[in-house]
């Protein structure tokens, strides 16, 4: 580690156990979330701090009162919450978690949209409030002879096409461009790609790009037999064209991980039946986020010991000439 002294890290909130004792050790930690008067250490720290570990939500008002920040380093692959174009500008690298959570994040997914399609929340409250005596559960939709849409087809959005492959349903994807090398259908327009498969399936990252990129005509494209499945951001989606679109039966169902105003649910979107909501647990087994954590220390290791950061993300890339 460079310096003197050790580097002051902040964390705006309590992270996982694994960040604060790797850290903990090797630098000067400060947690905004539990002090007797955050302002007050904020302001006090403020001027000292060298790192910042987060879960997303940085803005440039904040980065403004760290001066001398170097590192942002996100827990999550995902950091549409983080403003990291103002970091560039700023000289601040920032780093997010890639790869690590890819499996995990496209497992769920192919499990949502089986859960989706199969209803198979729905069938396990029917057993359990002792409705089978009385009558068989009705008969589902069926993934056989179903086309899925990916929109994003990142690291993730493959993942899961490899995935679905297996079931032997066909895949064509949406996204800004043609990915060379792989053997799914391309569309030009969001709508075209709706328009064209049952399932639709969102991986496309968060942010003011993608803000309500699956609106109403998008839900009406994908029509009454299709299915939206969200394991992205919230944000991606517009909700109330999605409750709209669910209580008419515009589309038949959705299955979501993820929300626009987490962890708050619109009740009218918990009240539909034709739903399967997870409360954003895409990344959430003990293993990855291990690993998640594991990559947010390295990163912030490898930045203070002068090797340059592991992840750096697009708005900040690194190279040791710099």
């Amino acid at each position: 580690m460079t310096g003197t002294s050790p580097a002051d890290i902040l964390l705006l909130r309590k992270m996982h156990p694994l960040v604060e004792k790797a850290l903990g050790g090797r630098f000067t930690l400060h947690c905004l979330e539990g002090a007797p008067d955050p302002e007050a250490l904020l302001a006090e720290v403020g001027p000292r701090i060298r790192g910042l570990c987060v879960g997303g939500g940085v803005d440039g008002a904040l980065m403004d009162r760290l001066p001398r920040l170097e590192l942002i380093a996100n827990f999550g692959v995902g950091y549409d919450a983080v403003d990291a174009a103002g970091a560039a500008k700023r000289g601040v690298v920032v780093t997010n978690t890639p790869d690590v959570l890819t499996d995990e994040v496209a497992d769920l997914a192919v499990g949502l949209v089986l859960a989706t399609v199969r209803r198979l929340p729905q069938a396990d409250r029917y057993l359990r409030e002792g409705h089978w005596p009385k009558a068989p559960f009705p008969l589902t939709a069926s993934l056989r002879g179903r086309r899925v849409g990916i929109l994003g087809l990142g690291r993730i959005g493959l993942a899961i096409a490899r995935r679905l492959d297996g079931f032997g349903v066909e895949i064509d994807y949406h996204g800004r461009s043609r990915k060379a090398g792989v053997p799914y259908t391309y569309h030009d327009s969001l709508i075209g790609l709706a328009r064209a498969v049952h399932i639709l399936v969102v991986v496309a990252p968060g942010g003011s790009d993608t803000k309500g990129l699956v609106d109403a005509a998008v839900l009406d494209a994908l029509g009454p037999e299709g299915l939206l499945v969200n394991v992205a951001r919230g944000s991606v989606v517009d909700e109330a064209a999605l409750i709209a679109a669910l209580q008419a039966g515009t589309i038949l169902g959705a299955g979501l991980d993820v929300f626009e105003n987490e962890p708050h649910v619109p009740p009218d979107l918990a009240a539909l039946e034709n739903t399967v909501l997870l409360p954003h647990v895409g990344s959430a087994s003990t293993s990855t986020r291990e690993a998640m954590a594991q990559l947010v220390v390295d990163n912030v290791l490898s930045w203070f010991e002068g090797r340059g950061p592991l992840t750096p993300v697009a708005e900040t890339p690194w190279s040791p000439a710099r």
